[in-house]
């Protein structure tokens, strides 16, 4: 039986996650020329996407509604990207953030997975599920293709993370050391696809 208590996970890094990930929808309705509502609900489902789809699998409450920060740091986020220039967040800053939040979040998502019981290959893959599932909803509502459906290495950086943190929950102390060494190899390696255009082979058969 899993329990329903929340894991003691560092708030501040899943703020820090939630935040970063509510830029990236913020700003991906700014890019449209959106009205602020349509900015702050893009914030809002990027940033608690992933961690909600994660919860629901697990079966608790969804991080979002427990924590009172999460609103008002979205919030925030939103008001940031509707009051700055958008020439501030043009180039690849976008993708650097959106490595960001996948990275953390792949983290957080398996390490409290793994804190409530889960198995870990499941919690790797409710990790990945935290990781991506924000950007791809964003993609969507945005009407762009989804980076899920595109041959960068995204969903391989988001494994990454995972893996090390399932790996390295049951080999080392601190805990903390762990999450920050598999959140630092699975933004390297999302980096590193975006400088060097890094790609999986896609499917060629007749």
């Amino acid at each position: 039986m899993i329990p329903l208590a929340a894991p003691a996970l560092p708030p501040i890094l899943d703020l820090a996650g939630t935040a970063v990930f509510a830029l990236t929808g913020a700003l991906a309705a700014a890019r449209l020329r959106q009205t602020f509502v349509t900015v702050a609900f893009f914030a809002l489902v990027t940033g608690v996407g992933g961690g909600s789809v994660r919860d629901v699998l697990i079966g608790v409450p969804a991080f979002w509604m427990r924590d009172p920060w999460v609103a008002p740091v979205i919030l925030v986020i939103a008001l940031l990207a509707w009051f700055t220039p958008r020439r501030w967040w043009e180039h690849e800053l976008l993708e650097w953030a959106d490595a960001a939040g996948l990275a953390v979040f792949s983290v957080l998502g398996t390490a409290k997975a793994l804190a409530l019981g889960v198995a870990p290959v499941p919690a790797v893959v409710l990790g990945v599920v935290s990781g991506c599932a924000g950007g791809i909803i964003r993609d969507v509502l945005a009407g762009i293709p989804s980076i899920l459906m595109r041959p960068e290495l995204y969903v391989t950086a988001a494994a990454l993370a995972a893996t090390l943190c399932a790996l390295g929950s049951t080999l080392v102390s601190p805990h903390w050391a762990v999450w920050g060494t598999a959140a630092l190899a699975g933004f390297s390696l999302r980096g590193a696809a975006m400088v060097w255009r890094i790609e999986l082979p896609t499917y060629s058969r007749e």
